[in-house]
């Protein structure tokens, strides 16, 4: 398998990591022994980590104190192993630090830094970072945990949590506080990213290809019905449902615009061209492509700043994807390597930072997916074992989720795509049309 090979962001100074592991100890008193921190330091003072580009910075998870400590940490430390920028050390058993710690300790124990959290009596979460080789603490993180304690919300906040830790450590926010939409049974359901609480969204019997606001609010999808195939609007909060007027008897593949304001989707009964909806505001759909007899134009994807759409047109005679500005204009060919006749590249995504574009490629040999420069439109391949497809970048512009045969099943997995690490994502009947979401959580 190729990859990209992109060092972790926020890495300066190079520093030696050791491996030893042992229990956690805190020190009260000694030669050794540093003065007790102040964890309500203000914050937004980062911490500045130095560590070897490329590496993992080790990150110790200490015991937490307080109700539902056990579940705190245990999601902590699965949220900073997803994110795959550190490396968390929580070895099992011992006390939750108060006063002084023993900084010497955890950096034989490979601890850049320490991660102090404590639930309170009010039911908030309180976490204090502290940066081992300048033996303090640089930032500080609360949050109020929602009840009930321990469901999907309360979750969602921890991993919010979690997602601050990853920033202040390597200067990238992670991951942890989003989800995945996907169709499973001729219906759309959501898991949260690290593949827990996945359950059906109601009312959206026959619905496919899901694509998330902005917002995280709504939800844009195919409606497949006896009468054709629609576009609908599902606001997650209210838990309504509005249809978007459609040209011709079929509507699918939708987009969201990087702003939220404007919706583009495929639209047609023979061919199929690309509209754009300011589905808010009611007024009617533009035409943004002009197809010739059947040909199809669908499988919109928005650049990141919402100048260029990226999509799926036939044109050619073959499946490719083309680059064009959002009224339209400028249509480009993007992925210009050679082909098969039979080949097929579909289902564009565009990274979170307007530098690649991911994609599948079918060919008699299977389905891949790569990645395509949008710049000098070099490729790099991401996968190579089962069929691949429906690639979705997450906010962070590392990972992906896409659907893949490799256990069996077409179920979803997710990709770092600069490690090459794969997880599986939900179990069960097979799933498809994963698509990630913002991030979802208001930590600060």
């Amino acid at each position: 398998m190729t990859r990209d090979s992109r060092a972790s962001g926020g890495a300066r100074v190079q520093c030696m990591l050791t491996a030893a592991m042992c229990a956690v100890v805190v020190i009260a008193s000694g030669a050794r022994q540093l003065s007790a921190q102040d964890t309500t330091r203000t914050q937004g003072v980062r911490i500045g980590l130095t560590y070897t580009p490329g590496t993992r910075p080790g990150v110790l998870i200490a015991p937490v104190a307080g109700p539902a400590a056990d579940s705190v940490r245990e999601l902590i430390r699965r949220d900073l192993d997803n994110g795959d920028r550190v490396n968390p050390i929580a070895p099992l058993g011992g006390e939750a630090p108060a006063g002084a710690l023993n900084y010497a300790l955890y950096a034989q124990m490979g601890a850049l830094a320490v991660v102090q959290a404590t639930v309170t009596a009010a039911g908030s979460l309180h976490i204090a970072v502290h940066d081992v080789g300048a033996a303090r603490v640089v930032d500080v993180i609360d949050i109020a945990l929602p009840q009930p304690m321990l469901g999907p919300e309360w979750r969602m906040a921890v991993h919010g949590a979690s997602d601050q830790i990853e920033r202040v450590v390597t200067e990238q926010r992670g991951i942890a506080a989003t989800r995945v939409l996907f169709e499973r049974s001729g219906r759309l359901w959501v898991v949260d990213a690290d593949g827990a609480n996945a359950h059906p969204i109601s009312g959206t019997e026959g619905g496919m290809s899901p694509a998330w606001h902005p917002s995280g609010r709504y939800v844009a999808y195919c409606l497949v019905a006896n009468d054709g195939q629609h576009i609908e609007l599902k606001d997650l909060v209210a838990g309504t449902t509005t249809r978007v007027q459609g040209h011709g008897a079929s509507s699918n593949t939708p987009a969201w615009s990087p702003d939220g304001l404007t919706l583009v989707f495929s639209s047609g009964s023979d061919g199929f061209d690309l509209f754009a909806a300011t589905p808010f505001s009611r007024e009617p759909a533009q035409r943004l492509t002009t197809g010739r007899g059947s040909v199809v134009n669908q499988q919109p994807t928005f650049s990141p700043d919402g100048r260029r759409i990226a999509f799926l047109s036939d044109r050619s005679g073959r499946p490719e994807v083309y680059i064009m500005d959002a009224d339209g204009t400028n249509v480009d060919l993007l992925t210009t390597m050679p082909s098969s006749p039979r080949s097929k590249r579909t289902n564009p995504d565009w990274s979170p930072d307007g530098k690649r574009v991911a994609f599948q490629w079918e060919t008699d040999s299977g389905i891949q997916l790569l990645a395509i420069n949008v710049r000098d439109r070099s490729v790099s391949g991401l996968t190579s074992e089962g069929r691949n497809e429906d690639p979705s970048w997450a906010p962070d512009g590392r990972h992906l989720v896409f659907s893949s045969s490799r256990s069996g099943a077409k179920l979803l997995w997710i990709l770092d795509v600069d490690s090459g690490r794969m997880r599986q994502l939900v179990r069960g009947d097979r799933a498809r049309h994963g698509a990630w979401s913002p991030r979802l959580d208001a930590v600060r």
